[in-house]
């Protein structure tokens, strides 16, 4: 594999304002060379990053420095990026974390969002990209976690902090992809969303993935969330997007 250091493009990326800059960031990998340059590029946007060789040590690191984000190789030592992104799920941990996966992998992509990943990207790295994914995933929990914590639209219930969802009395389990499109759609309950919209808001402007990627995680909240006549929530605006309302609210 080329070298770590030749990962990032070497164009400078536009600070973040100072008001909207994570305090720290923790980076779990063995992979020094890349650790080093992505070091070096996040100081120079003005982000304190640690680097943790060891994915227990990191995941321990993790608890213990609460930490604004965290992003972490696929394989570091003694545990696995994917066992990482459970046990802090598993947790409760709110941080948002970005998996690297290897290069023209979807299946290790699924595998993370699968896992509570909140986004993922695939070496070899841009610096352009991995920048505004950062920025992306910062803005979005400052954004959250600025206001109410709990979201309600007829029995369903959101709670930001814990990352539960609950219809009635029913838990109902989600990935982290299925819970930041559910907290989207709860933010803007009886508003027709644009899949333009959806797309930027929750999978960022520069996702260039699969072009049905909101229709496919639409359907799983529906699985989850029931679509029957009488329990439906999310409706389909032909052509335009995707609204949540109560089953008998006019739009």
């Amino acid at each position: 594999m080329a070298s770590s250091q030749k990962q990032l493009s070497t164009h400078d990326a536009r600070p973040l304002p100072q008001a909207i800059r994570p305090k720290h960031i923790i980076f779990i990998s063995n992979e020094i060379e890349l650790a080093e340059t992505l070091q070096m590029a996040l100081s120079q946007q003005g982000y304190q990053m640690s680097v943790i060789h060891d994915g227990l040590r990191g995941l321990l690191a993790v608890n213990r420095m609460k930490p604004d984000l965290v992003v972490v190789s696929w394989s570091p030592p003694r545990l696995s990026a994917l066992e990482i992104c459970e046990r802090l799920r598993a947790n409760k941990r709110a941080e948002a974390i970005i998996l690297l996966t290897q290069e023209d992998c979807p299946q290790q992509r699924i595998a993370g969002f699968n896992a509570g990943a909140d986004d993922c990207l695939s070496l070899p790295l841009v610096k352009e990209e991995f920048i505004a994914r950062i920025n992306a995933n910062v803005v979005y929990r400052d954004r959250t976690q600025s206001t109410d914590p709990l979201l309600r639209c007829a029995d369903l219930l959101l709670n930001r902090e814990t990352r539960e969802v609950f219809r009635g009395d029913r838990f109902i389990s989600l990935t982290a992809k299925e819970f930041n499109l559910l907290e989207y759609l709860m933010e803007h309950p009886f508003q027709v969303l644009t899949r333009t919209q959806i797309l930027e808001s929750v999978w960022g402007y520069d996702y260039t993935g699969s072009s049905n990627i909101i229709e496919v995680y639409i359907r799983y909240l529906r699985k989850k969330l029931g679509s029957t006549a009488q329990n439906r929530i999310i409706y389909t605006v032909r052509s335009v997007g995707y609204i949540l309302k109560e089953a008998d609210a006019a739009v």
